[in-house]
């Protein structure tokens, strides 16, 4: 891995971690149901600027029930439970959570596209779940019956982004990720007009609520989608997939420092727990992975000084 795709791969961690910062600040004030429209709708019209710019082909005509289809798996459904899970939990908390969403992906995997679950996968569910009760059960949050709705609700939408990824890899073969990406936001946002009515807000948005909807939508979903498509296409998707390691590290960093969330111990040994979980289910091991990275790293950086 070059030193640009690393930088690229750290990066788009530390926006996607951020992304639980923007929505802690915005979903109480917003609610979910207009934070979430508002976000999906403002990436699309970026993302369809950039294809309009890049005269990339978005194949609506023949993809638009799929890229509907996919909208609602991996944007409105979920983005709307994490953001109701978010009136509740602190934002570190729900980053950690979401990242059981290759968990739920390899069990929708093996019912669907009958794609065997493995002892090693077994012991990765098995970790997951182990993680899980120590970051809900031990977390500096008091364990209520709403605190519990709420996480409940974070690991629906992780379940729901590894819905998205087996339906993708099963049904929406060849498509063009500027397409997907595209197409799916504007999508999401067609399904969550019609609540919109229903929705409840708080109050009036201030300059801080505006800031967090705007880097939400502009930085870590429609920035977010190209520099993942990109990372795929230079270093493939099992690299690529090893964001999934450091978006809860960058999460928890920035709860800390932005919001005055704690870092317990018990957050720690519950996101370590979860991360070897997904170790193992994904196939990707951390540690040796980061030592070869960084070793090429220093050498393409050797060369090109």
């Amino acid at each position: 891995m070059k030193a640009a795709d690393l930088a690229r791969l750290v990066f788009l961690a530390a926006l996607w971690g951020g992304s639980f910062i923007f929505i802690r600040i915005a979903a109480p004030v917003l609610g979910p149901i207009v934070l979430v429209t508002l976000r999906v709708f403002l990436a699309g019209s970026a993302l369809l600027v950039y294809a309009l710019v890049t005269r990339s082909d978005l194949e609506l005509r023949t993809r638009w029930r799929q890229y509907l289809i996919l909208g609602a798996l991996n944007s409105a459904i979920p983005f709307v439970l994490i953001s109701t899970a978010e009136l509740q939990l602190p934002a570190s908390l729900a980053a950690i959570l979401n990242a059981t969403s290759p968990l739920f992906g390899a069990v929708i995997a093996a019912i669907w596209i009958k794609d065997p679950l493995t002892r090693r996968k077994i012991a990765g569910l098995a970790l997951g779940l182990i993680g899980v009760g120590v970051l809900v059960g031990w977390s500096p949050t008091e364990f209520t019956p709403v605190v519990a709705i709420a996480a409940g609700a974070s690991l629906l939408g992780a379940a729901f982004y590894g819905l998205a990824s087996v339906y993708t890899k099963a049904k929406v073969v060849g498509a063009r990720p500027i397409g997907m990406a595209t197409g799916s936001q504007f999508a999401a946002g067609l399904l969550l007009l019609p609540f919109m009515p229903f929705s409840t807000r708080a109050g009036s948005p201030s300059i801080t609520v505006v800031v967090s909807v705007l880097a939400l939508a502009l930085l870590c979903t429609a920035l977010a989608y190209l520099l993942y498509f990109r990372l795929i296409v230079d270093v493939g998707p099992a690299k690529a997939l090893t964001v999934t390691f450091l978006v809860p590290i960058f999460g928890t960093l920035w709860g800390a420092l932005f919001l005055g969330e704690q870092i317990t111990i018990s957050t720690m040994a519950g996101c370590g727990v979860v991360l070897a979980g997904t170790a193992l289910v994904t196939g990707v091991r951390p540690g040796t992975g980061w030592l070869k990275v960084l070793a090429n790293t220093e050498g393409n950086s050797s060369k090109s000084g």
